[in-house]
């Protein structure tokens, strides 16, 4: 089964979604299920784990209703407050949403030194002994504060999301690179082909500008703890769903039909258990 491991929707909202910035137009638009399966369909992927953008419970409750209402999204990646006191308590609930299989905070908006914050590592911890994943959000230069925290939860399932943000614009990778090494060495941690468009030149980028920082994440994680994802519709800044998929697909052609498969659908289904 090829699975899409990382996805959005959104009713979009220009005081909520005011990350959505000037240059973003394109985004400035609801993105619905009913928008993204015939994409799918044409592209052939089986299913979708839709991750959240928006930091409430709201989001968390409009995805689980997404996907309540279409079998394709099997999974659902939500926000939840991990330094809420009554948090056991809110895990105890949502614990009963089948399809609700992790959370996610965007650290990458955080300040330095967000993840050494003592009640955001025990609730993600406390999270994860509910049965939840964590998906890590963080630009390249957060590595520094993410390895502590990675260090401090081996317990915890983390997938990095977007390969952990390089700067592939500038194909600069030598920090990225040492640091991507040191998370890998936890065997709790896996890592997202994702998001790799927007972090190149928009719409100027070329096939081998990501060959390079591929060729690490597999190094570092081997075929077993990489998945894929589009990052739909947030690639749509700088490709379309078709070409952020061939960026993989040509990478992947090297590997067998086995590992290719884990990378594709077999991870994912393993980490989330969809």
């Amino acid at each position: 089964m090829t699975i899409d491991a990382h996805q959005h929707f959104w009713k979009y909202h220009p005081q909520r979604d005011a990350w959505i910035t000037e240059d973003m137009q394109v985004l400035r638009r609801d993105f619905t299920p009913e928008d993204l399966l015939p994409i799918l369909v044409q592209n052939g992927i089986d299913g979708c784990v839709a991750v959240q953008a928006d930091q409430s419970e709201d989001e968390t409750n409009f995805l689980l209703a997404c996907a309540n209402q279409h079998a394709f999204i099997q999974g659902v990646v939500g926000w939840i407050d991990f330094r809420d006191p009554a948090l056991e308590k809110r895990l105890d609930y949502v614990k009963q949403f089948e399809k609700l299989k992790g959370f996610r905070h965007i650290v990458q908006a955080e300040p330095a030194g967000f993840l050494s914050d003592g009640n955001f590592r025990r609730g993600v911890a406390l999270a994860a002994s509910h049965g939840f994943t964590y998906d890590l959000l963080i630009l390249h230069h957060q590595f520094p504060d993410a390895l502590p925290f990675i260090h401090s939860l081996p317990d915890v399932p983390i997938v990095i999301d977007h390969i952990g943000k390089p700067s592939i614009k500038t194909k600069e990778k030598t920090h990225w690179e040492l640091n991507l090494a040191a998370a890998s060495s936890f065997q709790n941690v896996y890592c997202k082909l994702s998001g790799l468009v927007t972090e190149a030149e928009w719409n100027q980028w070329t096939r081998d500008d990501f060959f390079p920082f591929l060729d690490e994440v597999f190094e570092c994680f081997g075929t077993d703890r990489v998945m894929y994802g589009s990052d739909w519709p947030v690639c749509l800044l700088s490709a379309s769903y078709e070409q952020q998929l061939s960026i993989v697909n040509d990478y992947l052609q090297e590997l067998s039909a086995e590992e290719r498969a884990k990378v594709m659908g077999g991870n994912a289904i393993r980490f989330y258990k969809l």
